[in-house]
């Protein structure tokens, strides 16, 4: 018994006969890509539409504002022509003059702007001719123009990509149309001053200010420096425009949290330094060249401290933009400023470089020329406020409150237009003074004086100045002061008999006009004229041409003159529009009178 339990245990301890491994099993190959199914047309379409919805919608803003501009023609404000003169002396290697010969005076406030001008001189597209038939001196500024506008609504786009990524195009079309309908942004605009470029610094602030609110990037080095890059380009294009180095400070201490107040020190100091270090430096160049802390401009005006009364005149850019418009805006920014989230941050942002442009505004003094000429920046910063939270107000409120919204919107905007339409009308008729109107009035007509009276190497003193600096073969005396030190400190002095000894007795002037308030202001009256020497040429209101007596070798050559020149001139006082200023604006050449 024992022995068969033996053998049964040694039985099931034997191994069994090998068992053969299992075949491997063949690779199974890796799943190929699925390629994918071409895209359906409609959705292939939709995509290329959203992709080119943003540039599509600032294409669209820049054209409204294009065509309304188009409606001024080819009129150049005469002011822009002297910083054209000047683009035109330092390109010929003269220096900051007005002519050649003349002594260096920074006759000019927009030093940025006159960059532009002198590069496009130098690439031939500006001040050599025509460009599709149409004179280069007014095609190219407004083509910067166009192009400055067209980054003014590009940088609202960016501003609405980042509040409202779902109506950033309807915000877009929204703030070009409101542009647009404002005569005062698109004629200063395109007046060949450096509107547009003052605009589009403007414009970037309040863009910079608002993604860096929403997104949380304020407190970036790099927002910080472009802050203070983005306000340099402003002072060098207006004096006034040095404001904007305060936005990104006072925006920064606006959202100033305790945990966060080394880094807020230190970007605020960053962008102020951005700033204010290369101005530093372009002061003491000036102070060196010219020997003032200031533009020669701002002495002939003699700007003074501001008055408070001074600062009411902001509300009369409420009366032209429209009150309703401007209190639809402030209802939609006051919801939105009530709400905690991106809107109260964006519109908060963008509320700071707003009020110090109407700071701005208000502390100028009083300007001549029509349609708010110092306000451009304060219509593009408004518009942007408008569409920024008409947009918020839009994407938070019911259906029927939008409704509401788009109505009062819409009938505002009605009512904004009919409201400017008495000093718009008025404006579009006769502009402000052009620089083809004074080529022909002052430029080519005291050149044909000089020619027929035998009067060579002559003086012309005179008030209206950029079309004639462009034109004449005289020296010019600027009796506006603008280009000219002595008459400048003489108005800055509050001093006439300053300005009308320096006149007649240090300069003399052989030929000299004098006409409106420029009579009143100078005290140059024709009885005054007539004691000094002076015999009319061609008598205009309370002023007129003149010629001094003594310079004329035959006195009959002046009974000529006045009988030749009265036809022409009367016709052309009278409609102040000039016959054309042609292809160039060259010393001699054009039709004389």
């Amino acid at each position: 018994m024992i022995i068969s339990l033996a053998r049964l245990q040694r039985r099931k301890e034997a191994p069994g006969p090998p068992v053969p491994a299992p075949a491997p099993a063949p690779p199974v190959p890796a799943p190929a890509s699925p390629t994918p199914a071409p895209e359906p047309g409609p959705a292939r379409a939709l995509a290329l539409c959203r992709r080119w919805a943003d540039p599509a919608a600032v294409a669209f803003a820049t054209l409204l504002i294009a065509w309304r501009a188009s409606t001024l023609g080819q009129w150049i404000v005469d002011d822009a022509a002297i910083t054209f003169a000047y683009a035109r002396s330092i390109d010929e290697g003269l220096g900051p003059v007005q002519q050649p010969g003349a002594d260096p005076v920074e006759g000019y406030s927009n030093s940025s702007w006159l960059a532009l001008l002198v590069a496009g001189r130098r690439l031939g597209l500006f001040d050599h001719g025509t460009l599709l038939g149409i004179s280069d001196l007014v095609l190219y500024p407004k083509v910067l123009a166009l192009l400055c506008t067209a980054g003014v609504i590009a940088c609202v786009a960016a501003a609405a990509r980042a509040l409202l990524p779902g109506q950033a195009q309807a915000v877009t079309i929204l703030a070009g149309g409101v542009l647009a309908a404002n005569l005062s942004y698109v004629a200063w605009s395109f007046s060949g001053l450096e509107n547009p470029l003052y605009a589009l610094t403007a414009a970037a602030t309040g863009a910079l200010l608002v993604r860096g609110a929403v997104r949380g990037t304020l407190l970036r080095p790099a927002a910080a420096a472009s802050a203070g890059a983005i306000a340099l380009l402003a002072a060098l294009t207006r004096p006034d425009g040095a404001v904007l180095a305060a936005a990104y400070p006072l925006a920064v201490l606006l959202f100033l949290r305790r945990e966060r107040l080394a880094r807020s020190a230190r970007m605020a100091a960053l962008s102020c330094g951005t700033f204010a270090l290369p101005y530093a430096a372009f002061l003491l160049w000036r102070r060196a060249t010219f020997g003032l802390w200031v533009p020669n401009t701002a002495v002939a005006k003699a700007q003074k401290p501001p008055r408070l009364a001074q600062l009411a005149s902001t509300g009369e850019l409420l009366t032209y933009g429209g009150w309703a418009l401007a209190l639809i805006g402030a209802a939609c920014a006051g919801l939105a400023l009530a709400r905690p989230g991106p809107a109260r941050r964006a519109l908060a942002a963008l509320l700071v470089p707003l009020a110090l442009t109407l700071l701005a505004y208000g502390v100028l003094g009083r300007d001549w020329m029509a349609l708010y000429r110092f306000a451009t920046p304060v219509w593009v910063l408004a518009a942007t406020v408008l569409a920024l939270a008409v947009g918020a107000v839009w994407r938070a409120e019911s259906r029927r409150a939008r409704a509401v919204t788009v109505c009062a919107l819409a009938g505002a905007l009605l009512l904004s237009v009919t409201g400017q339409a008495a000093q718009n009308g008025k404006f579009s008729h006769r502009p402000t003074l052009s620089m083809c109107y004074v080529a022909e009035r002052y430029g080519h007509t005291f050149n044909a004086y000089a020619a027929h009276l035998g009067l060579r190497d002559a003086t012309v003193a005179l008030p209206d100045l950029g079309g004639t600096l462009l034109t004449t073969r005289l020296r010019v005396v600027d009796l506006a002061g603008l280009t000219d030190r002595r008459v400048a400190d003489a108005y800055a002095a509050a001093d006439p008999a300053a300005l009308r000894d320096h006149v007649l007795n240090d300069v003399r002037p052989e030929l000299l006009h004098v006409h409106a308030a420029w009579t009143r202001r100078t005290g140059l009256t024709p009885p005054l004229l007539a004691a000094a020497g002076y015999v009319p040429l061609y008598t205009e209101g309370n002023g007129g041409d003149f010629v001094r007596a003594d310079a004329v070798r035959d006195p009959a050559r002046i009974a000529a003159v006045r009988e030749r020149v009265r036809p022409a001139l009367d016709d052309m006082v009278r409609e102040m529009r000039p016959a054309g200023c042609g292809p160039r604006l060259r010393a001699g050449e054009g039709s004389p009178a």
